[in-house]
């Protein structure tokens, strides 16, 4: 492990497209905003929206703001951007790698703790449709491919080898260099981050496994259609 990369600080220019677009509209606005005023501004999912928020704030590029009010009810919280940008530089990628580590040493089942997590984190980044809306395989698969866009893997979408087959191809992960060390803790964990978010849009697609850097720069994950009992399978013997 490179000891010099791994303490290097944050490249705080190398935010991401939505997340440079989150704080070029807080740098615009002539106040704080808040969460759901971005969201609704960007186009983005409101936790979607507080997960860019969030992050600029760590990393001193924005801050949060109490709203002063008399009336009875929570206080309004704001973002606004910060003129000076970053006090000092981060080091998150130390962060992951201690923490990774610490999951990896220390867990029985560390794959297992890992996509649960993600699980967890998959459902919260994901809007759920409304009650008895039912999405298609290819829906699901877009608003997907959304999600992990927008956390900053480059997906692609395609049609695996057969009926109800699908691949969706990773071009870039955001963890590389801690999952080149920590495959089975990261690579589990973007696995639970696609089955959450599977899972909480109620999708006819399940997460069937990840495969990690079958090129360099490139994992694939697998998925596959899935059927209630009754329904018509493509393939499947019709009757006479």
């Amino acid at each position: 492990m490179d000891t010099e990369q791994l303490l290097a600080p944050e490249d705080t220019s190398q935010l991401g497209r939505s997340r440079a677009d989150v704080l070029d509209m807080l740098r615009a606005a002539g106040g704080p905003l808040g969460v759901r005023e971005v969201a609704q501004r960007m186009g983005l999912h409101p936790n979607t929206a507080r997960f860019h928020l969030e992050a600029l704030t760590e990393a001193g590029l924005a801050a949060r703001e109490t709203e002063d009010r008399e009336s009875p009810g929570r206080p309004r919280i704001g973002y606004r951007a910060v003129a000076d940008g970053p006090a000092g530089r981060r080091r998150y990628r130390l962060l992951a790698e201690m923490l990774t580590s610490l999951i990896a040493g220390t867990m029985p089942e560390p794959g297992r703790a890992a996509e649960e997590a993600g699980r967890e984190w998959g459902a919260y980044l994901t809007e759920q449709p409304p009650p008895y809306q039912r999405l298609t395989a290819e829906e699901a698969l877009v608003k997907l491919t959304a999600i992990m866009e927008e956390l900053g893997f480059a997906p692609q979408a395609e049609a695996g080898d057969g009926g109800g087959q699908y691949r969706l191809c990773l071009r870039q992960c955001p963890f590389r260099e801690v999952a080149e060390h920590h495959q089975d803790v990261i690579c589990a964990l973007h696995l639970g981050l696609m089955r959450g978010a599977l899972a909480r849009m109620r999708a006819p697609v399940t997460a069937d496994r990840l495969d990690p850097f079958v090129e360099p720069s490139l994992c694939v994950a697998r998925l596959t259609e899935r059927y209630e009992p009754g329904e018509h399978q493509p393939g499947a013997a019709g009757t006479r």
